[in-house]
């Protein structure tokens, strides 16, 4: 029988631990794919907890305690899963109050997901993250955004800041490629593990890459765009707003290519 796992500081979770955290929502995470076992990018995974944890609570929880819950919840299900890692303060009024706290660590499993297949069409949506930097929980724009979007005939939603700059998606980095180079957009946004598995790999293999502040308007000058995270390190995109975004399948395999240079970790 296959076991998911919803737990505590390595220990199984009980509705009373998890009422702060559900009628609180002040919260971070991060969010992994494991296959047979292990995972890509594991310490871009432990950087975010740890400076998230610093941001919120004023203290993170050692590395090396993380990991050991991360495997406890492992062992008790399959090898393939989806892994959430949330770190969270029962006492949320001390940190309210301003009281350094080491947040606790609830570990959920569940099955393992795969990425739509594409190419999507986003819409442009205007929208600014608060606090980017940091994967909190409770933004409603997530959801709410992406539901706008279907219902207008789109797949999902692109964010444009009050710049007029692409940032991001809805749970999602964007990525465009020139021709030659790998373009990513400049703005604030949430930096996602995928796109920093992918953008180290890229280096390796000596492929080009750059910043570059990307507007609705610069689009008809690329050559095509992707979305990426946990699930995939690259779905097409074939449009964003009314701009249609030419196949770019080259660069789809060269994404996907970089992904698997990267060697999984057990935790």
């Amino acid at each position: 029988m296959t076991t998911f796992v919803a737990q505590r500081n390595g220990r199984a979770a009980t509705a009373e631990e998890l009422a702060p955290l559900a009628f609180a929502g002040y919260a971070h995470f991060t969010a992994m794919q494991v296959r047979d076992g292990r995972v890509r990018g594991l310490d871009l995974h432990l950087e975010r907890l740890r400076f998230a944890s610093l941001e919120m609570f004023g203290r993170a929880v050692p590395d090396e305690r993380v990991r050991a819950h991360l495997r406890t919840a492992l062992e008790a299900g399959p090898g393939d899963v989806s892994l959430t890692a949330t770190m969270y303060a029962p006492a949320h009024e001390s940190v309210a109050a301003g009281a350094a706290v080491e947040p606790d660590v609830l570990v959920r499993t569940r099955p393992a997901a795969s990425a739509p297949e594409g190419p999507l069409a986003l819409a442009a949506v205007e929208y600014e993250r608060f606090l980017p930097a940091v994967k909190h929980v409770g933004e409603v724009a997530k959801v709410y955004t992406p539901r706008q979007a279907v219902g207008q005939g789109f797949d999902d939603a692109a964010f444009v800041d009050r710049r007029g700059r692409l940032s991001e998606a809805s749970i999602w980095n964007l990525a465009f490629w020139d021709g030659e180079a790998v373009v990513w957009p400049e703005a604030e946004m949430l930096t996602g593990t995928m796109m920093g598995v992918v953008r180290r790999q890229l280096d390796r293999l000596g492929v080009p890459q750059r910043l570059q502040e990307v507007t609705l308007a610069d689009l008809p000058a690329l050559s095509g765009g992707v979305v990426m995270n946990s699930w995939s390190p690259g779905v097409a995109v074939k449009r964003i707003g009314s701009v249609a975004l030419p196949q770019a399948p080259a660069f789809l395999e060269l994404l996907h290519r970089a992904y698997e240079a990267e060697p999984p970790t057990a935790p």
